[in-house]
């Protein structure tokens, strides 16, 4: 059987790249080739896959250097015992593609992740190798994001950190039992070791840098994570909890969520028909609360069901709202910050305004209305200096006034 051509290569490996969700280009450090130094850039805009907190879009080649691989994980399309189209790229193809890309003004990085060929540890050496040469042949100056490999030797996984502005480890399921149960090959001890050892890594970096500004960097982006939904049986309380601990434990940048997607020939073990995309949104909604709303992992979790389960028609921001309506309503002229961030439909940007504003003026209800998408979801959780909901907020019927209709979504973030 001949071998694909490139362009019939590129085609499978960046279509078996659409599974990884980290791709996220946020927090790295900003370089440019302007001055006629170098390559490349972090900044700028282009067609994209990735945004920075700061709502730049930044595109990425996202491919596979392979999808040959020897695990055979139930729920990857890639497993060994799958019967799709392989395909692999040399580590000089994937660097030729990148600057042709780039030149072409089509992509700003890479996002770099592979089957596991041979070992561990020769895959590892590949993708590194494809960042080296990036960086020191060519002294490209774009982001680039590499997936590493929990199971090759820690000092590879050290060096990915020299060459990447981003590294990852993807845990791949909520669970050791569901990590156990459908990835028989991989080992949760090993991955959390691996990413506790890139943790550690990055913070000596960080202080090398302080005391020696000769000192190289190492991941000025961090490190995230990926896990599956919807492919064991954790409730969204558990993968909460995780994605707390992981935070706390390894100093990530992201934790990512992927809902689980049938594949051709899947194993019995699961399910089969994926969940509803709205439950990973919720699932990023509550991991939005955790880090930019002040709520602590058993908050969100509390807005869960009996069943441990986010409740798909409304955000867990309102859902929690709901349910402990004892905290409101709010008063915008006299509430602290984390009280207002409570607020269904406030966003960050929404309360500080208010904070801003009240310093001059006693806010009224119209003012509140100019800062947010819609009015009629905030006022039962508020008190201005010409309203107050009364009874508004205790009643029976109150979830069916400010949930969304079925044809929108309410705004968590507004303004």
């Amino acid at each position: 059987m001949s071998r694909p051509s490139l362009i019939e290569r590129l085609a499978i490996l960046a279509d078996a790249a659409k599974y990884d969700a980290s791709c996220a280009s946020s927090g790295t450090t900003r370089r440019t080739s302007k001055g006629g130094k170098g390559i490349g850039s972090t900044e700028g805009m282009g067609i994209c896959h990735a945004y920075a907190p700061d709502g730049r879009c930044i595109s990425l080649l996202k491919i596979l250097l392979t999808n040959h691989c020897v695990f055979d994980c139930h729920y990857c399309i890639n497993r060994k015992s799958s019967n799709v189209r392989r395909a692999r790229f040399t580590p000089q193809e994937v660097v030729d593609l990148t600057l042709s890309f780039y030149r072409r003004n089509y992509i700003e990085g890479l996002f770099l992740s592979s089957g596991i060929v041979k070992s561990s540890s020769h895959t590892m050496e590949q993708l590194i190798e494809v960042a080296r040469i990036l960086r020191q042949e060519h002294d490209f100056r774009g982001y680039i994001h590499l997936k590493t490999i929990p199971e090759a030797d820690p000092e590879l996984v050290r060096q990915a950190g020299l060459y990447a502005d981003r590294v990852s480890i993807n845990v791949e399921l909520p669970t050791v039992a569901g990590l156990t149960r459908l990835a028989p090959d991989k080992n949760a001890a090993v991955i959390e070791g691996a990413m506790g050892d890139l943790k550690s890594a990055i913070v000596e970096a960080k202080d090398a840098r302080r005391r020696f500004r000769s000192a190289p960097r190492f991941a000025p982006a961090g490190q995230s994570t990926q896990m599956i939904v919807g492919a064991d049986g954790a409730s969204d309380a558990q993968i909460v909890g995780r994605a707390s601990a992981l935070y706390g434990q390894y100093r990530l940048r992201r934790v990512y969520y992927s809902a689980f997607s049938p594949i051709p020939d899947a194993s019995a073990v699961l399910p089969l028909k994926r969940p509803p995309l709205i439950r990973e949104h919720r699932l990023y909604q509550s991991d939005w609360l955790m880090r930019f709303y002040g709520y602590r992992p058993d908050e969100v979790q509390q807005a869960a069901g009996a069943d441990g389960m986010l409740p798909l028609d409304v955000d867990p921001k309102l859902a929690w709202a709901l349910k402990f309506r004892e905290s409101f309503p709010v008063d915008v002229n006299r509430a602290p910050r984390e009280l207002l961030l409570r607020v269904p439909g406030l966003g960050t940007r929404a309360v500080g305004a208010i904070l801003a504003s009240r310093r001059h003026r006693t806010l009224r209800l119209d003012d509140v209305a100019k800062l947010t998408v819609s009015l009629a979801k905030v006022r039962p959780f508020i008190v201005t200096a010409d309203w107050r909901p009364v009874l508004l907020t205790d009643r029976d019927d109150l979830k069916a006034l400010v949930a969304p209709r079925r044809s929108e979504q309410l705004e968590l973030f507004a303004a």
